[in-house]
Protein backbone atom coordinates (compact mmCIF):
# COMPACT_ATOMS: atom_id res chain seq x y z
CA UNK A 1 0.00 0.00 0.00
CA UNK A 2 1.22 3.34 -1.07
CA UNK A 3 1.29 6.70 1.25
CA UNK A 4 -1.60 7.71 -1.27
CA UNK A 5 -3.99 4.69 -0.87
CA UNK A 6 -3.39 5.21 3.23
CA UNK A 7 -4.45 8.52 2.63
CA UNK A 8 -7.61 7.85 0.77
CA UNK A 9 -8.62 5.04 3.44
CA UNK A 10 -7.76 8.09 6.40
CA UNK A 11 -10.57 10.06 4.49
CA UNK A 12 -13.14 7.80 3.66
CA UNK A 13 -13.40 6.00 7.53
CA UNK A 14 -12.90 9.63 9.24
CA UNK A 15 -10.25 8.57 11.55
CA UNK A 16 -7.68 11.33 13.07
CA UNK A 17 -3.95 9.93 11.86
CA UNK A 18 -0.72 11.30 12.85
CA UNK A 19 3.41 11.46 12.25
CA UNK A 20 6.14 11.43 14.71
CA UNK A 21 7.62 14.18 13.03
CA UNK A 22 8.56 15.48 16.57
CA UNK A 23 10.43 18.48 16.22
CA UNK A 24 7.08 20.17 15.59
CA UNK A 25 6.13 19.89 19.07
CA UNK A 26 8.60 22.04 20.43
CA UNK A 27 7.41 25.42 22.08
CA UNK A 28 9.80 27.46 20.01
CA UNK A 29 9.12 25.61 16.56
CA UNK A 30 5.66 26.55 16.99
CA UNK A 31 6.78 30.26 17.91
CA UNK A 32 8.70 30.34 14.65
CA UNK A 33 5.61 29.10 13.05
CA UNK A 34 3.26 31.79 14.38
CA UNK A 35 5.77 34.65 13.93
CA UNK A 36 6.21 33.69 10.20
CA UNK A 37 2.32 33.53 9.95
CA UNK A 38 1.94 36.67 11.70
CA UNK A 39 4.44 38.77 9.81
CA UNK A 40 6.91 39.45 11.98
CA UNK A 41 9.84 38.83 9.34
CA UNK A 42 7.81 39.57 5.91
CA UNK A 43 7.74 37.72 3.30
CA UNK A 44 9.91 34.60 3.17
CA UNK A 45 12.83 34.85 0.74
CA UNK A 46 15.19 31.90 1.42
CA UNK A 47 15.10 29.03 3.59
CA UNK A 48 18.13 26.64 4.90
CA UNK A 49 18.07 23.88 7.24
CA UNK A 50 20.06 21.30 7.95
CA UNK A 51 20.43 17.65 9.77
CA UNK A 52 23.89 16.44 10.59
CA UNK A 53 24.54 13.40 12.36
CA UNK A 54 27.45 11.35 12.31
CA UNK A 55 26.20 7.63 14.25
CA UNK A 56 27.48 5.72 11.26
CA UNK A 57 30.20 6.93 10.10
CA UNK A 58 31.89 4.67 12.41
CA UNK A 59 29.44 1.53 11.36
CA UNK A 60 30.33 2.35 8.03
CA UNK A 61 34.12 1.98 7.58
CA UNK A 62 33.54 -1.73 9.66
CA UNK A 63 32.00 -4.38 7.86
CA UNK A 64 30.90 -6.45 11.17
CA UNK A 65 29.12 -3.33 12.28
CA UNK A 66 27.57 -2.40 9.30
CA UNK A 67 25.70 -6.19 8.76
CA UNK A 68 23.90 -5.49 11.92
CA UNK A 69 22.67 -2.14 11.42
CA UNK A 70 18.84 -2.21 9.95
CA UNK A 71 18.70 1.33 8.32
CA UNK A 72 21.84 0.42 6.12
CA UNK A 73 19.71 -2.74 4.76
CA UNK A 74 17.46 -2.16 1.73
CA UNK A 75 15.05 -5.72 2.86
CA UNK A 76 14.67 -3.52 6.65
CA UNK A 77 14.95 -0.33 5.98
CA UNK A 78 13.56 0.62 2.56
CA UNK A 79 14.79 2.77 -0.56
CA UNK A 80 16.61 5.11 1.67
CA UNK A 81 19.00 5.68 4.88
CA UNK A 82 19.86 9.63 5.57
CA UNK A 83 16.89 10.96 3.69
CA UNK A 84 14.42 8.64 4.70
CA UNK A 85 15.60 8.78 8.57
CA UNK A 86 16.21 12.47 9.06
CA UNK A 87 16.11 14.17 5.82
CA UNK A 88 12.30 14.12 5.71
CA UNK A 89 12.49 15.57 9.18
CA UNK A 90 13.89 18.92 7.49
CA UNK A 91 11.59 18.64 4.76
CA UNK A 92 8.87 18.98 7.02
CA UNK A 93 10.23 21.21 9.50
CA UNK A 94 10.49 23.74 6.25
CA UNK A 95 6.77 23.37 5.38
CA UNK A 96 5.18 23.33 9.35
CA UNK A 97 6.75 26.64 9.78
CA UNK A 98 6.83 29.04 6.58
CA UNK A 99 3.50 27.43 5.72
CA UNK A 100 4.84 27.08 1.87
CA UNK A 101 5.07 23.85 0.11
CA UNK A 102 8.52 22.66 -1.30
CA UNK A 103 7.94 22.30 -5.41
CA UNK A 104 10.59 21.02 -6.59
CA UNK A 105 13.72 19.71 -5.73
CA UNK A 106 17.24 18.57 -7.07
CA UNK A 107 19.13 16.11 -5.13
CA UNK A 108 22.93 14.53 -4.93
CA UNK A 109 23.03 11.59 -2.67
CA UNK A 110 26.22 9.86 -1.62
CA UNK A 111 26.62 6.48 0.39
CA UNK A 112 30.01 7.20 1.50
CA UNK A 113 31.51 4.07 0.52
CA UNK A 114 31.47 1.71 -2.60
CA UNK A 115 30.45 -1.04 -0.91
CA UNK A 116 27.11 0.32 0.85
CA UNK A 117 23.89 0.94 -1.28
CA UNK A 118 21.74 3.46 0.56
CA UNK A 119 22.50 6.91 1.26
CA UNK A 120 24.32 8.26 4.04
CA UNK A 121 24.35 12.03 3.15
CA UNK A 122 22.31 14.26 0.90
CA UNK A 123 22.26 17.74 -0.20
CA UNK A 124 19.31 19.21 -1.96
CA UNK A 125 18.43 22.38 -3.95
CA UNK A 126 14.50 23.23 -3.39
CA UNK A 127 11.82 25.72 -4.79
CA UNK A 128 8.82 26.87 -2.77
CA UNK A 129 5.76 28.45 -3.53
CA UNK A 130 6.33 31.19 -5.55
CA UNK A 131 10.26 29.81 -6.81
CA UNK A 132 11.30 30.86 -3.12
CA UNK A 133 15.04 29.07 -3.02
CA UNK A 134 16.06 26.63 0.15
CA UNK A 135 18.93 24.21 0.85
CA UNK A 136 18.06 21.23 2.64
CA UNK A 137 21.24 19.45 4.06
CA UNK A 138 21.19 16.16 5.62
CA UNK A 139 24.22 13.92 7.07
CA UNK A 140 24.65 10.56 9.23
CA UNK A 141 28.27 10.82 8.14
CA UNK A 142 28.94 14.25 9.95
CA UNK A 143 32.03 13.26 12.32
CA UNK A 144 31.19 13.16 15.79
CA UNK A 145 27.74 15.36 15.61
CA UNK A 146 24.70 14.09 17.45
CA UNK A 147 21.51 15.39 16.57
CA UNK A 148 22.42 18.72 14.80
CA UNK A 149 19.09 19.90 13.22
CA UNK A 150 18.98 23.81 12.57
CA UNK A 151 16.20 25.64 10.89
CA UNK A 152 16.82 29.39 9.00
CA UNK A 153 14.18 31.38 7.65
CA UNK A 154 15.00 34.99 6.05
CA UNK A 155 12.30 36.90 5.01
CA UNK A 156 12.02 40.62 3.51
CA UNK A 157 12.39 42.07 6.97
CA UNK A 158 13.72 39.81 9.39
CA UNK A 159 14.90 36.01 10.16
CA UNK A 160 13.99 33.31 12.45
CA UNK A 161 16.66 30.92 13.34
CA UNK A 162 16.29 27.93 15.51
CA UNK A 163 18.58 24.68 16.78
CA UNK A 164 17.23 21.60 18.30
CA UNK A 165 20.16 20.83 20.77
CA UNK A 166 19.16 24.49 21.97
CA UNK A 167 15.40 23.99 21.64
CA UNK A 168 14.22 26.54 24.43
CA UNK A 169 15.73 29.41 22.01
CA UNK A 170 14.79 31.23 19.12
CA UNK A 171 16.56 34.04 17.37
CA UNK A 172 14.87 37.18 15.93
CA UNK A 173 17.12 38.72 13.45
CA UNK A 174 15.60 42.52 12.14
CA UNK A 175 17.30 44.66 10.10
CA UNK A 176 19.33 47.49 11.91
CA UNK A 177 18.37 46.23 15.04
CA UNK A 178 19.98 43.60 17.87
CA UNK A 179 19.78 40.39 17.46
CA UNK A 180 16.67 39.04 19.54
CA UNK A 181 16.43 36.14 21.70
CA UNK A 182 12.85 34.47 22.73
CA UNK A 183 13.02 32.02 25.04
CA UNK A 184 10.19 28.92 26.09
CA UNK A 185 7.75 30.10 28.54
CA UNK A 186 7.47 33.62 28.41
CA UNK A 187 4.19 35.19 28.17
CA UNK A 188 5.21 37.20 25.08
CA UNK A 189 4.94 33.91 23.20
CA UNK A 190 2.24 32.90 20.85
CA UNK A 191 -0.70 30.81 22.13
CA UNK A 192 0.12 27.53 20.29
CA UNK A 193 3.62 28.11 21.93
CA UNK A 194 2.34 28.97 25.22
CA UNK A 195 0.51 25.80 25.64
CA UNK A 196 3.55 23.36 24.38
CA UNK A 197 5.33 24.89 27.53
CA UNK A 198 5.03 22.92 30.69
CA UNK A 199 7.54 24.58 33.18
CA UNK A 200 8.42 27.70 33.81
CA UNK A 201 11.12 29.81 31.06
CA UNK A 202 14.44 28.65 32.52
CA UNK A 203 13.77 24.79 32.75
CA UNK A 204 14.58 22.88 30.00
CA UNK A 205 11.79 21.16 27.67
CA UNK A 206 13.28 18.74 25.32
CA UNK A 207 12.53 15.48 22.85
CA UNK A 208 9.98 13.90 25.10
CA UNK A 209 8.25 16.64 25.80
CA UNK A 210 7.78 17.86 22.18
CA UNK A 211 6.49 14.22 21.32
CA UNK A 212 4.08 14.28 24.18
CA UNK A 213 3.22 17.54 22.81
CA UNK A 214 1.68 15.87 19.79
CA UNK A 215 0.27 12.75 22.05
CA UNK A 216 -1.94 15.57 23.43
CA UNK A 217 -3.09 17.19 20.42
CA UNK A 218 -4.08 13.33 18.92
CA UNK A 219 -5.65 12.56 22.10
CA UNK A 220 -7.78 16.21 21.57
CA UNK A 221 -8.52 15.34 18.17
CA UNK A 222 -9.91 11.73 18.93
CA UNK A 223 -11.91 12.69 21.37
CA UNK A 224 -13.85 15.50 19.12
CA UNK A 225 -12.09 19.05 20.98
CA UNK A 226 -11.01 21.85 18.66
CA UNK A 227 -7.03 21.83 18.02
CA UNK A 228 -5.02 23.96 16.16
CA UNK A 229 -3.95 22.89 12.71
CA UNK A 230 -0.59 22.54 13.98
CA UNK A 231 -1.28 20.14 16.51
CA UNK A 232 0.34 17.14 15.16
CA UNK A 233 1.32 16.64 12.06
CA UNK A 234 -1.48 14.71 9.69
CA UNK A 235 -1.39 12.19 6.96
CA UNK A 236 -0.68 14.81 4.22
CA UNK A 237 2.49 15.87 6.10
CA UNK A 238 2.97 11.42 6.44
CA UNK A 239 2.28 11.83 2.48
CA UNK A 240 4.39 14.84 1.30
CA UNK A 241 7.24 13.21 3.18
CA UNK A 242 7.08 10.20 1.10
CA UNK A 243 6.75 12.38 -1.89
CA UNK A 244 10.36 14.39 -0.78
CA UNK A 245 12.21 10.84 -0.33
CA UNK A 246 11.20 9.18 -3.65
CA UNK A 247 11.93 12.78 -5.48
CA UNK A 248 14.89 12.82 -3.95
CA UNK A 249 16.08 9.56 -5.25
CA UNK A 250 14.65 10.13 -8.38
CA UNK A 251 16.75 13.29 -8.69
CA UNK A 252 19.70 11.83 -7.48
CA UNK A 253 19.57 8.60 -9.67
CA UNK A 254 19.05 10.66 -13.02
CA UNK A 255 22.13 12.99 -12.58
CA UNK A 256 21.03 15.62 -10.29
CA UNK A 257 18.02 16.63 -12.36
CA UNK A 258 14.91 19.04 -11.25
CA UNK A 259 11.92 16.82 -10.09
CA UNK A 260 8.30 18.08 -9.03
CA UNK A 261 7.50 16.71 -5.18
Amino acid sequence: MCSSDLARLVKSHGVVFAVAHTYTGYPMVRQLRAMIAAGAIGTVQKVHVQYYQGWINPVLHDPAQRAKVWRLDPKQGGDSSCIGDIGVHCFNLVEYTTGLKIERLLADTDTGIPDNNMDVDGSVLLRLTGNIPGILCASQIATAEENNLQLAVYGQSGALKWAQETPQRLEYLQEGKPIGVLTAGQPYNAPEARAASKLPPGHPEGFTDAMGNIYRGVARAINGEPVDPGAFPNIEAGVRGMRFIEAVLKSSASGNQWHNV
